[in-house]
């Protein structure tokens, strides 16, 4: 009987590796999957996604452009939802105002993350001195009035999409950082850790391959949680008229839409229950990661 090499051992080792990934991914479906609320929400976001990609596919019309009669009601010819008040179809506008929220939303929740990832893992890793200085200047930004002071600032600096998205993703990393810290903070004295260290292995190296991959799940949940906020932030911004007026957003809809309420109801509405479905999709998907991620629920099982 010949005795298994290293050649041999290899493949072996990798299948193993894919196999045990395949069951994580298996079991985090599952978990998943038992929220049908949450499977709804993501085949919901899929859409709006496919969407929002295709909207020069979809759309019949040029958003921007007047292309009927003004203020047709919804269900007239060539127009599902009708027009706005300068004869846009609103159809056309709904599909492009969500490639604006859902680019808001995902560059914001990225910044966000990664900006509070960095903080909340150097506070949580290194403890004192870092800590303080990190954490205080996490809870200044904490306390500030997001919305109050995003107006400000769009309105001191100048409107624009790449303005906007800056200030929100300014003002949404703190939530990450203290979830980041606290799982720093109860890791770095684990087992695993002390022997990585004893090994010699550099810091760096201990928090981005040996505790960072522990604490991801609570992020992957908090930033969830982050496309929603932006999302409303900048629908928030746009309805008083600090958006980007050249691009179609739900809420510089919105804003368009207050001085026709009665005269074209559908040009608030359709908007309106668009920024309500997103915002709340995104906050039941929070709700099934955190179900299918959270380890506390799994040991209730």
């Amino acid at each position: 009987m010949s005795t298994p090499t290293l050649h041999d051992a290899t493949p072996n080792a990798e299948a193993a590796g894919l196999a045990t990934q395949e069951n994580a991914l298996g079991e985090f479906w599952y978990r998943f999957s038992r929220n049908r609320a949450a499977v709804v929400c993501l085949f919901v976001v899929i859409v709006v996604i496919a969407a929002a990609l295709l909207a020069p596919l979809i759309s019949p019309y040029d958003p921007m452009s007047g292309v009927g009669a003004a203020q047709q009601p919804p269900g007239s010819p060539g127009h599902l939802l009708g027009t706005d008040h300068l004869g846009r179809d609103m159809f056309s506008q709904v599909i492009h105002g969500a490639r604006v929220s859902l680019m808001v939303g995902f560059v914001v929740a990225a910044f966000a993350t990664v900006l509070g990832v960095l903080i909340g893992a150097l506070a949580g890793y290194y403890g004192g001195w870092v800590d303080n200085v990190l954490m205080r200047v996490t809870e200044f930004f904490q306390t500030l009035p997001r919305l109050v002071l995003a107006l400000i600032i769009v309105a001191l600096f100048g409107s624009g999409l790449t303005k906007l998205i800056l200030v929100v993703a300014i003002l949404s990393w703190p939530q990450t950082a203290r979830v980041v810290r606290t799982g720093f903070r109860t890791l770095r004295s684990a087992a695993f850790v002390d022997a990585a260290r004893v090994s010699g292995v550099p810091s760096w190296r201990i928090i981005a391959t040996e505790i960072l991959p522990n604490v991801l799940a609570p992020v992957v949940v908090v930033a969830s949680l982050d496309v929603a906020s932006a999302i409303l932030t900048e629908a928030s911004l746009s309805f008083f008229g600090l958006g980007d007026p050249n691009v179609v957003s739900w809420g510089g809809m919105l804003q368009q839409a207050q001085q026709y309420l009665r005269s074209a109801w559908w040009m608030a509405v359709f908007p309106g229950i668009a920024i309500a479905v997103l915002v709340l999709t995104f906050n039941v998907l929070g709700d099934g990661l955190n179900d299918a991620l959270n380890p506390r629920l799994k040991d209730k099982d």
